[in-house]
């Protein structure tokens, strides 16, 4: 309706049609009771001097046919919503059969243009011309041959007429009909068969237009809702990740040093209180990580991008990651560790990420493991993180597969490449190429 910006009244027909529906249907009737006035002063006449006598047959004819024609004519109308075709055909033989019976139309043709707006204005347009132009052929044809009373000869005729001798004709064999007179009731009926086809089109234009309007808007408003879906999803995604690194790296690093712990409580007291040491570290530093994940959902503590600030995270020593793991029970390898990663914050947390995500992994899917390689390597403008295990001896927990995919999205994200799965000898190798923008620091001073 917004769209549509329909009137007071426009908006009154839009919900009550039949209101509509009446008000046309008493309008034709009303136009067929005046009309028939001045066919019968054709017919009859004013003073008894009309076109025919008065017990001529077209005296109580003509009239009767006009009032027949406009009463079915204006309740046939009623069904034109419903049935648009089928009530346009229906009039055009009530038409025929006003002409062929009484010689007149009346306002059935009046009744022809609202039903073909009905048409124009419901279905397409090829439809509404071929139903134009038969209506046209057919009343036109039917008009030519049987109309005895139109338009012009109510206008014509209204007054009587004269003999030479200037005596009133009473007596007309046959109305003085002329082609003049059959092609002015001709285009009367083209021009009122035009003018509601144009009608109904205009209001069919209108009515897609709008629909098109309100179809574009609900779209708009989908992909609005797809596009916040979307980012909901990706943040919660993100958020996942994050937490799953946290929390997967953390708490297994804990449960083994609680495990050694216990085992070492009584043979090693020295060894139990380091690890209880390393215990309460990393359950801080856990904690730390957890709080600054959790910050995403503050946005007064988020940065410019809407994410909190990571550089402290990203600054964490990846010799304490390899530390705690092999405090742990990791028989860790490290070689490479003290090479200089480019300033990049994303970067340098990704590598924690990696690192921390593939020896966690170790320690919970392949416990036993002989041994852990961890290498990483700067050449050019790449960085290479490489971590491979021997295998594991025992069974280990089962996992759901996130952390892989985890280090998939880093990877790509940065623009890199990972290679991860099992090797050809036992035991699984995570290979991560990250690309790097930056020189060392060498290199800029």
């Amino acid at each position: 309706m917004q769209v549509q910006r329909r009137g007071p009244l426009g908006r009154l027909v839009a919900a009550h049609p039949r209101i509509a529906d009446v008000a046309l249907m008493v309008a034709v009737l009303l136009l067929g009771l005046l009309t028939v006035l001045f066919a019968s002063q054709t017919v009859r006449g004013a003073t008894g001097l009309g076109l025919y006598p008065r017990e001529a047959r077209a005296s109580w004819l003509v009239p009767t046919a006009w009032l027949v024609g406009a009463a079915v004519g204006a309740v046939l109308l009623l069904a034109r919503r419903a049935r648009p075709l089928t009530v346009t055909v229906a009039l055009c033989v009530l038409a025929v059969a006003s002409l062929t019976s009484a010689g007149v139309l009346g306002v059935v043709g009046v009744c022809l243009a609202c039903a073909l707006y009905a048409v124009a204005s419901d279905r397409p347009p090829r439809t509404t011309w071929l139903s134009c132009a038969a209506v046209f052929v057919t009343v036109s044809i039917a008009m030519w041959w049987w109309q005895d009373i139109g338009l012009a000869e109510i206008l014509l005729w209204s007054d009587p007429i004269m003999t030479p001798t200037g005596d009133p004709v009473q007596q007309l064999p046959e109305p003085l009909f002329s082609p003049g007179r059959r092609s002015a009731s001709v285009f009367l009926l083209l021009a009122l068969l035009l003018l509601g086809v144009a009608a109904g089109s205009g209001v069919r234009a209108r009515r897609l237009h709008a629909l098109g309007l309100v179809e574009r808007y609900e779209a708009m408003a989908r992909d609005r809702d797809k596009s916040a879906a979307l980012a909901r999803a990706a943040e919660r995604s993100r958020i996942a990740r994050e937490m799953h690194d946290v929390v997967a790296h953390s708490v297994s690093v804990m449960v083994a040093l609680s495990d050694g712990a216990d085992k070492a409580l009584e043979r090693a007291p020295d060894s139990s209180r380091q690890a209880l040491r390393e215990l309460s570290s990393t359950g801080r530093t856990a904690l730390s990580d957890m709080q600054r994940v959790l910050e995403v959902f503050d946005p007064d503590d988020a940065d410019d991008d809407g994410h909190p600030d990571l550089a402290e995270t990203a600054a964490t020593d990846l010799r304490t990651v390899v530390e705690r793991l092999r405090v742990a029970g990791l028989p860790v390898t490290a070689s490479g560790l003290e090479t200089e990663l480019p300033q990049d914050t994303s970067l340098r947390l990704a590598v924690v990420r990696i690192v921390s995500e593939s020896l966690t992994n170790v320690l919970r899917h392949a416990p036993g493991a002989s041994s852990v390689e961890v290498t990483l390597r700067r050449s050019g403008t790449f960085v290479e993180v490489e971590i491979i295990d021997s295998g594991g001896t025992r069974p280990g927990a089962g996992g759901t597969g996130r952390g892989v995919v985890g280090i998939r999205e880093r990877v790509a994200l940065l623009g890199g490449h990972a290679e991860i799965g099992p090797r050809t000898d036992g035991g699984w190798r995570v290979g991560v190429v990250l690309p790097s923008t930056g020189g060392h620091e060498g290199e800029r001073r």
